[in-house]
């Protein structure tokens, strides 16, 4: 109930507006209750993240290595973004709790079995992050939220004067995010798909 209630406040608040105590208002009691089950706000945040990774499904071996891979940074993007507030928090949390290890565990040796060496598979682990990263900011912190600069400029000056980026902008919105991400997502994997024929090319020879 009270991590329900965390998130309801970050969204509506946002994480700089967020506040025991105006937790403890949408909950209806006193913040030192909170604090009898999280000793501080980051103990709270801690739990939510813990909580949002439980979610994150990561597929077994069933599956062709691509697919396992594909549908582990889709699951990431999915659940890093179910709270769009908090996701800013959650892309750059050190995942250092044990729940959280349990997934990186199972992320990293994902990519261990896909045959690319201890070295490699921690570059590419990293390297999904950083696209990781990008994305779930740009979705809920970027351009979902419209421009950021004070001085902007109307549709008729952006069309005469900027016309590549008005010709873009059509594609940069919100109903654009899913299948910019997917265009993305193929590229990376199509080229760990190379470099893992590469390796195994080199080991072969």
């Amino acid at each position: 109930m009270i991590e329900d209630a965390a998130f309801e406040v970050i969204e509506r608040e946002g994480l700089s507006g967020f506040s025991m105590r105006k937790l403890a208002a949408r909950l209806g009691c006193e913040a030192m209750s909170i604090y009898h089950h999280f000793p501080s706000q980051a103990h709270l945040y801690e739990a939510l993240v813990d909580r949002q990774m439980s979610g994150l499904v990561i597929p077994d071996d069933s599956l062709p290595w691509r697919e396992r891979a594909r549908v582990c940074m889709q699951e990431f993007r999915r659940v890093a973004t179910e709270h769009p507030a908090f996701a800013p928090f959650i892309v750059v949390y050190r995942m250092n709790s044990p729940p959280c290890l349990a997934k990186l565990n199972a992320i990293i040796g994902l990519f261990e079995d896909g045959g690319f060496g201890r070295e490699l598979s921690a570059r590419l682990f990293r390297a999904a992050g950083y696209y990781l990263m990008g994305a779930i900011l740009d979705e809920t912190a970027g351009y979902a939220k419209g421009p950021s600069a004070v001085t902007t400029v109307s549709d008729e000056e952006l069309a005469r004067v900027y016309p590549s980026v008005m010709k873009a902008g059509a594609y940069f919105g919100a109903a654009g995010f899913d299948k910019t991400f997917e265009l993305g997502l193929e590229m990376f994997l199509d080229e760990m798909e190379r470099v893992r024929e590469a390796a195994r090319d080199e080991n072969r020879s």
